[in-house]
């Protein structure tokens, strides 16, 4: 297996290759982003995704119970002896008709692929599995990550139940909620917080890792996105391995539409599937680097030859006018997106679009998610959000079948979710209004009665 695995610099142009043990995640000679790549040629593949069906019957095998690694011939890059799995990737791909009329589309062509079933509660458990698996393949006994809160959560949990190495936390000041902070302290987790935002902690604990040769786990990582690409190959089997219309998913530091345009190409070339589904990014409109570059100043992939001047440009504008990443999504709160190359190569292979939208939009269509019987965070959220928007653009047809990814629990940040439906104004404020909301739509609020048996009854029947 070792020589048919090795990291690659997405630029075509440049070629430049590290061996699969490295840890540096920078091209040697470009210091560009890479992927894992696999000589396909030299590694066995299965002649159908029907092959997969087969693994339910040995599921007593934990690799094979794991909705991550029972897909590990379509991302071997570790023998089985060194995978690590705690039974991540048991999710639901749950048809939802209520969303789906919410959204514009019609009965039956609406799917949620909800990541909030694993064991951190959010999709990162799927990328941090091979994260770690990588990791252990290396030797190393500490994994950093900087996060808004769900990568945090991921990485400690997986320290704790593994015992395998320490985990080292960076978060901003103010930039996590106590849901997702609570899982970093509870599993032990060595927490610093900084001054600064996403971006800063990014860079701080990037230089951190060089410095003190601690493994990586942030989506910088190609071999978490690897982990990552297992979320639509769980789709495709929910989909009895259709390939739906679009993907649309919420987008941060794009590590998923990254990893799944990559899963959809290879499989592709495997010859597995057909054809490639759209995807569409949603962005927070606070937080909107990537809708900003790609839609309106028409940044695009260019056969990996991008306009780096554009990026540069905008990002000097933000420091100019220190203008920082401002949403009650917290987990896509981020202004320089890592994997920016890698998504407009995603977007350029699967003829996708990107979209942002409001706090107000993303927390109605949450409501709206949780009143169909799936309860998620708010960034998840902005991809019925987003979906709503196009179909409104009539970018998406109401007949395509299209798979919304909801990517985090909604306990991940519950304070959010009582305000929205609080009666007391001053909750309301405390968390949504100070932050831009005035209204919201879907409200859920209590019935306050007397502690009086024929007033509880009257209430009750009046909401009948």
């Amino acid at each position: 297996m070792s020589d048919a695995v090795f990291q690659r610099c997405i630029n075509p142009t440049c070629g430049g290759t590290a061996d699969r043990a490295d840890t540096s995640f920078r091209c040697p000679q470009c210091g560009g982003l890479l992927d894992v790549a696999y000589d396909w040629n030299k590694l066995p593949v299965p002649k159908s995704l029907k092959h997969f069906e087969g693994k339910w019957a040995n599921r007593t095998n934990p690799l094979d119970f794991s909705g991550v690694w029972r897909f590990r011939e379509l991302f071997p890059f570790a023998p089985d002896e060194a995978i690590v799995t705690i039974g991540e990737g048991q999710t639901l791909c749950q048809r939802t008709d209520a969303v789906a009329a919410y959204t514009g589309l019609n009965a039956g062509r609406l799917f949620l692929q909800y990541e909030g079933m694993n064991p951190s509660g959010s999709f990162k458990d799927n990328g941090m599995s091979a994260a770690f698996t990588h990791a252990r393949m290396t030797g190393a006994t500490r994994a950093a990550c900087a996060s808004t809160g769900n990568t945090s959560a991921s990485l400690a949990i997986y320290c704790a139940a593994t015992q395998l190495m320490r985990g080292v936390i960076f978060i901003g000041s103010g930039k996590i909620s106590y849901g997702k902070l609570s899982q970093a302290l509870e599993h032990g987790a060595l927490t610093v917080q900084i001054e600064g935002d996403f971006d800063d902690a990014l860079r701080r604990v990037q230089e951190v890792s060089r410095q003190l040769g601690i493994y990586l786990v942030n989506s910088v990582n190609p071999f978490r996105l690897e982990g990552q690409k297992t979320i639509m190959f769980r789709v495709l089997e929910a989909l009895n391995w259709e390939v739906p219309d679009w993907i649309v998913v919420p987008g941060g530091n794009l590590g998923n539409v990254s990893s799944f345009a990559k899963a959809f190409g290879e499989l592709v070339d495997l010859g597995l599937i057909s054809r490639v589904p759209r995807l569409a990014v949603i962005n927070a409109a606070g937080a909107d680097t990537f809708y900003q570059l790609y839609e309106k100043n028409g940044l695009r992939w260019n056969g990996g030859q991008f306009d780096q001047s554009k990026i540069d440009d905008y990002y000097a504008g933000l420091d100019a006018n220190n203008r920082k990443a401002d949403t009650l999504a917290s987990a896509i709160e981020i202004n320089r997106p890592v994997n920016l190359p890698k998504a407009l190569r995603a977007i350029d292979r699967c003829n996708g679009v990107v979209r942002a939208v409001p706090d107000t939009e993303i927390l109605d269509a949450k409501a709206k998610i949780g009143a169909g019987g799936l309860g998620c965070e708010p960034a998840s959220a902005a991809s019925v959000a987003g979906l709503r928007q196009l179909v409104q653009e009539k970018v998406i047809s109401p007949s395509d079948s299209v798979v919304c990814v909801l990517t985090g629990h909604v306990l991940k940040d519950s304070d959010e979710t009582v305000a929205y439906h609080s009666a007391d104004k001053a909750t309301f404020d405390a968390k949504l209004g100070k932050r831009g909301v005035k209204q919201v739509a879907f409200a859920n609020r209590a019935v306050q009665v007397p502690n009086d048996l024929a007033a509880i009854v009257r209430a009750i029947e009046s909401h009948a």
